[in-house]
């Protein structure tokens, strides 16, 4: 690598819990959020020059059909936030609409790279920026400005990947008409109706936008044999392991199947920063 050529990991985000508390005057909805960095990374190198190019690694033949090109790119409007050139490649391991955070911890990254802290800057980007550019584990409130560390925690996980991309759009419409159709307040605290198991107010909404999510979360838990949780506005589903339970990193994929084709669990554990090496691994 040459010595003007940066490489930056950006880690998952995986929102262990979501409670909707309410929603602004502009729509946006306010959240009271547990979110932890694991470590499914993609990586992304900075060098000289410009342009933006994608190599898909994520598991399974998952592919990345869904990652923006040109401008609306994340990590372009991210370099575009703060001023910067640069040639980037971005290898892809996080797929995307799987409510793992990619896009907005890549641009996370890009402003890491540029030595630029700033949660305002992140938040003008996405929601889920702000998280991504601190990393390790967090309390996230507001529409996703207020970042409070909290303790790390060695944690691991099975998270399926499957071949469903969510659009949270949607699901947060879909939580909104919810809550007009059950005649809940949804600008009250706890006024969802959704406080199900999982812990997560945006679950039953997914659920209704992309009703094959409920197989693969069935297909999930009677691999396990536990309650799996959605992450964040979905596909992706998870359950909390012991540590002990990861396989090594030479496993081979394991994969998991339904009548909407073929999902890869992965193996992830917790990291405690914004970087991190990247493992990408999948078990059974």
């Amino acid at each position: 690598m040459h010595d003007d050529t940066v490489r930056l990991t950006a880690p998952a985000k995986l929102t262990l819990s979501l409670h909707i508390t309410g929603v602004r005057s502009d729509g946006l909805h306010l959240l009271d959020a547990e979110m932890v960095s694991i470590d499914l990374a993609d990586e992304l190198t900075f060098s000289p020059g410009t342009g933006i190019s994608v190599e898909d690694d994520v598991a399974g033949g998952l592919g990345v059909g869904r990652v923006p090109v040109g401008a609306h790119n994340l990590v372009a409007r991210a370099l575009e936030a703060v001023g910067r050139r640069a040639a980037v490649r971005l290898r892809k391991r996080i797929p995307a609409g799987a409510g793992l955070g990619g896009g907005s911890s890549d641009a996370a990254a890009v402003l890491r790279w540029a030595g630029v802290s700033d949660l305002d800057t992140a938040l003008r980007l996405g929601s889920d920026v702000p998280f991504c550019v601190r990393g390790g584990r967090a309390r996230v409130r507001g529409v996703g400005e207020v970042v409070d560390a909290l303790a790390f925690e060695p944690r691991a996980f099975f998270v399926l990947l499957c071949p469903l991309s969510v659009d949270t759009a949607s699901v947060y419409a879909a939580y909104d008409e919810r809550a007009r159709r059950d005649g809940h307040d949804r600008d009250a605290p706890g006024g969802d109706g959704d406080a199900d198991a999982s812990g997560n107010h945006l679950e039953a909404a997914a659920l209704e936008v992309e009703p094959a999510l409920a197989r693969w979360r069935d297909r999930l838990g009677a691999h396990t044999g536990r309650r799996p949780r959605l992450a964040g506005s979905g596909s992706a589903w998870f359950v909390e392991c012991e540590p002990g339970e990861l396989p090594d990193a030479a496993s081979e994929p394991e994969v998991l199947e339904t009548e909407d084709g073929r999902g890869v669990v992965m193996a992830a554990r917790t990291v405690s920063g914004a970087d991190a090496s990247p493992r990408g691994q999948a078990t059974a």
